[in-house]
């Protein structure tokens, strides 16, 4: 971390990544603290374990929704400004958690809690526009972003092991317990206030209003469709025509952004090469990353008498989740040291290698205690590496003043591919006997669909990478950084 100090004036500095450091591992904790809680708030608000599928889709289409608009106003206004904006939200959220005791009032706090969602993209383009002053952004972001991840994963660990264990100090005091990570993030706020020092952000932008609007049906649209086939099944045909009219949505917008002479999405930066493979890499990556670790906990708690599964308990699920965590630690911590040894390209196209290496072992490999830690160790190498790489990636692609839009797309884009696989894997996995004799082989068979659609994917993704100019997202000099950027600000301002 030694290497990110610079005397240079605007550089990267310790302190501010110390700063960082800590909002993300208070990230990781409103990840994980909820997890072991799940079965004690749904006897405390009086609901199905079903109903809880709704806190989840909730939230992830909020965020699918807000991130984009957030980052853009962090190009406009200065990302530390909006970072405070997102943090009192998701305060004000967590709190709400604390006295929310229904069904109503607790979905619509757990669904604005969402808004912490953008604080990485954000502090990954405020890391580079620091950076960038330097000529060396590019490569101080690839390291800030891998130690970001190690404290938003740490948080993650962190988070599982203080939720239960606090409810169970507290004589299950559910909303005492609650107040823990709201606590955290109100603390976080002060840290971003005094600690984080201001973006440079680029003058004379607009927020393109019709164009966030359009863009929003169309994500709506989508993002709640996916949400409904999950609960409603392959039958609920008017599900198939919500996700095709939000795909037709997105004809207009790309037709407005183009004539826009500052668009909410620049579409012509993302036709470039160095940004298409990288958000649709994220589209492929969000499967497994973000839809593929219930199926894998359910298999690893199936009783092995069906003829398939682990019948682990809780305890050893939580540690195959722990070896999963730890392994993207070290995947994140590697990304940069590969990048510095070879090019960016090759890390990424490495690391989306190693997932879908990963998921594709499980094929074969499935049937041994070892074989899924194995598989899931490999697996989260690669997604390690690839949660910090990609909106690091984006941001070092995007010209000046788009850094936070093009980091942050990187998370909707993996959002949603989120949500395509949480629909579809349920789907599979609910389908029975389908087109084997027995319920037993049915479901192994459904388990297996789940592994080869995540290897698939993220092999697809490996071999998109390629298209991706070999000497990208590597570091400029500053006469040529100046450039960039006169010429972009002539481009926005004609």
């Amino acid at each position: 971390m030694a290497s990110l100090v610079r005397s240079k004036s605007g550089a990267v500095t310790l302190g501010l990544i110390g700063y960082l450091f800590l909002v993300e591992i208070v990230s990781g904790v409103l990840q994980g603290y909820y997890v072991p809680l799940i079965s004690d708030l749904v006897k405390y608000l009086g609901i199905k374990d079903a109903d809880f599928n709704w806190f989840e889709a909730a939230q992830l289409l909020l965020s699918a929704l807000v991130v984009p608009i957030l980052a853009k106003l962090g190009d406009m206004y200065g990302h530390k400004r909006i970072l405070l904006v997102a943090t009192v939200l998701t305060a004000l959220s967590s709190w709400a958690l604390v006295f929310a005791d229904t069904f109503p009032t607790f979905l619509i706090a757990w669904a604005f809690q969402g808004f912490y969602v953008v604080w990485l993209p954000l502090e990954v383009a405020l890391i580079f526009d620091r950076g960038r002053r330097t000529g060396r952004g590019a490569s101080q972001t690839r390291r800030a972003a891998g130690f970001l991840v190690v404290a938003l994963e740490a948080g993650a660990i962190i988070g599982a092991l203080l939720g239960g264990r606090i409810l169970g100090w507290t004589g299950q005091n559910v909303p005492f317990t609650l107040t823990v990570p709201a606590i955290a993030v109100t603390l976080v706020f002060f840290a971003i206030a005094f600690g984080v020092p201001e973006s440079t952000p680029l003058r004379g932008r607009t927020l393109d209003l019709v164009g966030f609007s359009i863009l929003t049906i169309g994500l709506l649209l989508i993002t709640s469709g996916l949400t409904f086939l999950r609960l409603n099944g392959l039958g609920a045909w008017w599900v198939y025509i919500l996700i095709l009219v939000g795909l037709a949505v997105f004809i207009p917008f790309g037709r407005y952004e183009l004539r826009h002479r500052d668009p909410a999405i620049d579409l012509r930066v993302l036709k470039q090469p160095t940004m298409w493979p990288v958000q649709l890499t994220a589209f492929l990556i969000g499967i497994s990353l973000l839809g593929a670790q219930a199926p894998l906990s359910a298999y690893a708690g199936t009783d092995p008498i069906n003829g398939y599964g682990l019948g682990l308990d809780s305890g050893d699920r939580s540690t195959l989740i722990g070896v999963y965590l730890i392994s993207m630690i070290g995947g994140a911590l590697l990304f940069p040291l590969v990048s510095k040894w070879t090019s960016p390209r090759v890390a990424l196209i490495v690391a989306a290698f190693l997932v879908a290496t990963g998921y594709l072992l499980f094929l074969p490999f499935h049937l041994e205690v070892w074989q899924v830690f194995m598989n899931m160790f490999i697996a989260g190498i690669g997604s390690g590496a690839l949660v910090g790489a990609l909106p690091a990636a984006a941001a070092a692609a995007a010209p000046h003043g788009q850094t936070g839009i093009a980091a942050a797309l990187t998370n909707t884009t993996k959002t949603i591919g989120g949500s395509f696989a949480s629909a579809i894997f349920g789907i599979v996995l609910a389908m029975g006997v389908v087109t084997i004799a027995t319920s037993t082989a049915s479901s192994l068979f459904g388990y297996m669909t789940v592994w080869a659609i995540c290897g698939i994917g993220a092999l697809v993704a490996a071999m998109l990478l390629f298209f991706v100019p070999k000497l990208a997202f590597a570091d400029v000099a500053d006469d040529d950084s100046s450039v960039s950027e006169a010429t972009t600000e002539a481009s926005v301002h004609p």
